[in-house]
């Protein structure tokens, strides 16, 4: 079991890596680490994830008031996001916000990543659902992505970027690494003409793939409620299933809708 210095030392390490992949600009981004039920370590508002050391690191409790923090660092300014993850999701250990290029398009257009285009996104992320807009560091934002917390591991912040959430930070990093992934993979598919789906069979098919994993977190093929009723899922549902206002009866025009604005934002 890590130490306190190691979790710090891993989470400057992760901050290395959200920088050096162009997650984040300047001073943008943060992630925190649960230790137990009342205390937390957390990035610091104001400096570059990409060159901190463990001495940058803060220490707050759930409410997100100061424990222990070295002189000139403070937690950052959006800490209330957050603990509204660790407090709706017990099982969750560590939080990741960033502004991935190709998945803040996706937020910024007002596009849900909620294609199936391929087994590795539909294993591991499932969909990633958009939250409302809500200003950077009020309640506004952690509002926002209540609604879809029981539902899924990640999800696009409006006009702002995305949050991922795990067991571990870094497998809460791995999702951010993988929605970017999968991002890039379907703007650029659309350049293409648009990608080749994989159809409700198959996606059934690696749900029930995921479920003989037992793979930990929230996911369509385990707490979709469409998924649970014979009904299409997220993939095909725009991922609106986690907020009571799926229609069934309207995946064909969502998605037909979705595909028409990408297409006309690539002029295509």
């Amino acid at each position: 079991m890590q130490n306190e210095y190691e979790i710090k030392k891993e989470m400057c390490e992760i901050g290395r890596r959200v920088y050096n992949r162009g997650m984040v600009a300047a001073n943008d981004g943060n992630f925190s680490v649960k230790l137990n039920d009342n205390e937390f370590l957390c990035t610091p508002t104001g400096v570059s994830k990409g060159f901190m050391t463990p001495e940058y690191i803060c220490k707050v409790d759930a409410e997100g008031n100061v424990i222990q923090a070295n002189k000139g660092f403070k937690p950052s300014s959006e800490i209330k996001m957050h603990m509204r993850v660790y407090k709706e999701r017990p099982d969750v250990n560590s939080v990741v916000h960033a502004h991935p290029l190709y998945a803040t398009t996706f937020a910024i257009a007002g596009i849900p990543l909620t294609q199936p285009i391929m087994p590795e996104a539909v294993i591991a992320l499932g969909c990633v659902p958009i939250a409302k807009y809500g200003t950077p560091s009020t309640v506004e934002i952690p509002d926002a992505i209540s609604e879809h917390l029981q539902y899924f591991d990640a999800v696009l912040l409006e006009n702002h970027g995305a949050l991922s959430y795990s067991d571990s930070l870094l497998n809460a990093y791995h999702k951010m690494e993988s929605l970017e992934f999968y991002a890039r993979l379907l703007y650029q598919s659309n350049m293409l003409g648009g990608p080749q789906e994989l159809s409700k069979e198959q996606v059934e098919k690696l749900y029930e793939i995921r479920r003989q994993f037992g793979l930990p977190g929230k996911h369509p093929a385990n707490v979709c409620p469409n998924a649970k009723e014979g009904k299409p899922s997220c993939h095909s549902c725009g991922s609106s299933c986690g907020t009571g206002t799926a229609d069934a009866s309207a995946d064909a025009d969502l998605v037909a809708s979705i595909t028409k604005k990408v297409m006309a934002q690539l002029g295509l």
